[in-house]
């Protein structure tokens, strides 16, 4: 498992960068690697703005005989008051489009939102080869 701690732009780039690689490594194609790095950029990016600190997590994983790249972001922010219009294109509480983690959602295979107002957030997104 690959981590890789969230505090600059800086380590949104890093951490997009690693997750290309190991998509490359474990043979998705082009256009599936540059998903797999917008993910982990949007997800990066939201630690950033609305929590200032967290991390993400990246690991190969098997079920049913295919393998996968799970990518988790983690962060001890404020987390998310609403998640039903988070999930909402548009809908932002910061400076933004809205459309981070609804666009993650559709790129990614199986997504996962946990957050509660105060206690942070927990995003777990899988892409399938």
């Amino acid at each position: 498992m690959k981590r890789q701690d969230i505090t600059t732009d800086g380590d949104v780039v890093t951490a997009r960068q690693v997750g290309r690689n190991i998509a490359s490594v474990m043979g998705f194609s082009r256009p599936d690697q540059a998903l797999i790095a917008t993910a982990i950029s949007e997800l990066a990016r939201n630690i950033v703005n609305y929590a200032g600190r967290g991390e993400i997590l990246l690991d190969i994983i098997s079920r049913g005989g295919r393998n996968g790249l799970r990518m988790i972001a983690k962060d001890n922010g404020p987390g998310i008051e609403d998640v039903d219009a988070a999930m909402c294109d548009g809908f932002s509480t910061g400076n933004s489009l809205g459309l981070g983690l609804p666009g993650t959602r559709r790129i990614v295979d199986e997504f996962d939102l946990c957050s509660a107002a105060g206690e942070g957030v927990k995003v777990t997104a899988i892409k399938w080869l």
